[in-house]
């Protein structure tokens, strides 16, 4: 028996998805979603899933939908997948092979052994549609190995559901579904049954004195989860959500950084460019190693260069709540007393450590969100600290003006202190750094910019960080008004600054000139496909490189291009992807 599910991606974030099943244009049922077992009575708008296992040898098991889930007419419950679950050893031996193969069909049985033992495992006939990692309970239990396989099956079976036995429960299914799970079951609950007790989304909860347990309150626990899990996608806030729930139990909160440790080097899971509502939270301090804030400080450390103008005198000027920071009250007046001149501004700040006036606007700095205590942990001045020193190596500044309440004094021989305790709003605090902005502008000769000039050179950073060059913008203009720019070259407006995404939008005017600079990541088209709108998985001939979400991508046929999509799916969905990878904005 064998068929397919019908699947389209509702949400993505890294490598959790919300996966809606059946027809995707009106989805009957969404992940995170249950598994029942046969001797189980439950909805299938909880449970879409049956699944029963043989006690003979070989094990065979059996998972059949429970509803019309299979294309293309979906009038039929439907499909029911079959597999030889094979000798699955204990994970802890990692050199043996456990001999007897488990399947390799629609429903695809994985095991520890089998990742690291079976060389035809990534080169199967039948892409799967459902994944069972059948030792993830042995895993759960060793370190990063649970993490490990995840990651591993996500990447080599993007297009499949993965259902992790016995592990899942409504008090961790906000972390299994960050790392990528899809599936669960309640076995956990069944045995918490046994001592009278209810999994919640908090832990473990123990019958009242009085109280007689009823499995329909689990059920209501689950569901209950299984909402947040959906308004933590809708709002963006899964992260947040994984992290507090990881907070249930030590190993929940080892899986996480695990997690953390392995995205960190993988960047194309990494977005830089979301939608303006959209916050990053920093709420606890498991958020100051996320590999978003990793990649941050990375940057700064290592590859933001001051414009060539700048490079006299630095200034460090404190954040402010609001984003971006010039909007606010306190860096109104900070930037009425600087006026244009050529000064680098740098915003000291938790968790980024230091904030670029220039690309203050992009994806975190300007969407990042964390409480205001007034003082600093040791954590966060180190950090800031060693960002700024790093920095500094790649710079000959004469001279830093310090506004803020870091101690730099061991960093640079030449540093001038304006707040000497004081508020940074305070008015002698504010006459200090104008008189030492003013003494700077004569020492240094420094000399005033044209608007135009200031709007490029911002433009620039920002191309330097979200597209790796800004060699595209020689011999443009930047025309308009703020804060919605154009930018032109030889009179044809090319892209434009969109506050909606804080991000270029490009034009079909630019789409050879971007091709030539090599300024975004390409894909190729198979022969003979009409580009129309979505490009979905069959429709690809070659792709590489860092495809992110919500970035744009250049789309050619036959070497040259052809059109600008906007990417839906991240680089590891692309090999054999659910439903569209990119959208098309701009054909030739």
């Amino acid at each position: 028996m064998a068929g397919v599910i019908g699947k389209v991606v509702i949400h993505r974030d890294r490598y959790a998805r919300c996966i809606g099943l059946g027809d995707r244009k009106d989805p009957i049922v969404t992940t995170p979603c249950l598994v029942q077992f046969e001797h189980e009575d439950l909805s299938p708008s909880i449970a879409p899933f049956s699944s029963s296992t043989t006690n003979t040898l070989p094990r065979e098991v059996q998972v059949r939908s429970l509803l019309p889930l299979e294309p293309p007419n979906f009038d039929v419950n439907g499909p029911t997948f079959e597999a030889n679950i094979g000798h699955v050893l204990p994970p802890s031996l990692d050199n043996a092979d456990a001999g007897e193969k488990a399947s390799s069909t629609s429903l695809l049985p994985v095991s520890w052994q089998r990742l690291h033992h079976d060389p035809q495992l990534l080169d199967l006939e039948v892409q799967p549609e459902i994944i069972v990692l059948t030792d993830a309970l042995q895993l759960a239990q060793q370190g990063s190995k649970l993490v490990q396989a995840i990651l591993s099956i996500k990447k080599a079976f993007p297009g499949a559901l993965l259902w992790t036995p016995a592990i899942g429960g409504p008090d961790n299914v906000a972390v299994l579904s960050w790392l990528g799970v899809d599936l669960f079951d309640l076995t956990r609950c069944r045995e918490a049954e046994i001592e009278g007790a209810y999994i919640t989304s908090h832990g473990l909860r123990q019958c009242l004195p009085g109280e007689e347990y009823q499995f329909e309150e689990q059920l209501r626990y689950w569901e209950e989860s299984k909402k947040l899990i959906h308004s933590s996608f809708e709002n963006g806030t899964l992260r947040e959500y994984a992290e507090q729930q990881a907070l249930n139990s030590p190993r929940l909160v080892e899986h996480l950084r695990y997690h953390r440790t392995l995205v960190s080097n993988e960047k194309g899971v990494l977005t830089r460019n979301v939608d303006a509502q959209q916050s990053f939270q920093c709420y606890s301090f498991q958020s100051f190693s996320d590999p978003l804030i990793q990649d941050w400080t990375s940057f700064i450390q290592r590859q933001y260069r001051s414009r060539d103008t700048h490079q006299d005198v630095l200034l460090l000027l404190p954040c402010s709540d609001r984003k971006p920071y010039r909007l606010s009250k306190s860096h109104s007046k900070f930037l009425d007393i600087i006026g244009n001149h050529r000064i680098e501004q740098l915003m000291v700040t938790s968790p980024l450590g230091l904030v670029p006036r220039n690309i203050e606007d992009v994806w975190p700095a300007s969407h990042y969100d964390i409480p205001v205590t007034g003082s600093w942990s040791d954590d966060e001045v180190s950090r800031i600290q060693e960002t700024l020193r790093l920095f500094l190596e790649r710079h000959q500044f004469k001279q830093i003006i310090n506004h803020s309440t870091i101690d730099v004094s061991e960093l640079h021989e030449n540093v001038v202190e304006t707040r000497k305790g004081l508020g940074a709003l305070s008015s002698e605090s504010l006459r200090n750094l104008d008189e030492s902005i003013k003494n700077a502008v004569e020492t240094y000769d420094i000399r005033r910019m044209k608007s135009s000039y200031s709007n490029m050179q911002r433009f620039e950073s920002i191309a330097e960080k979200n597209l790796n060059t800004s060699s595209w913008l020689n011999g443009c203009d930047i025309r308009g008004k703020p804060p919605r720019w154009r930018i032109e070259r030889e009179g044809k407006q090319i892209a434009v600054w969109s506050i909606d995404r804080n991000a270029f939008s490009f034009s079909k005017a630019a789409i050879d000139h971007l091709f030539e600079h090599e300024v975004l990541q390409s894909i190729e088209l198979n022969e003979g496909v009409k580009l129309k709108g979505d490009i979905f998985p069959h429709m690809v001939k070659a792709y590489g490189g860092d495809l992110r979400k919500d970035d744009d991508v250049l789309v050619c046929q036959h070497g040259k291009p052809i059109g600008l999509a906007r990417i839906l799916a991240p680089g590891w969905e692309w090999k054999s992807g659910i439903g569209a990878l990119a959208k098309l904005h701009q054909k030739k």
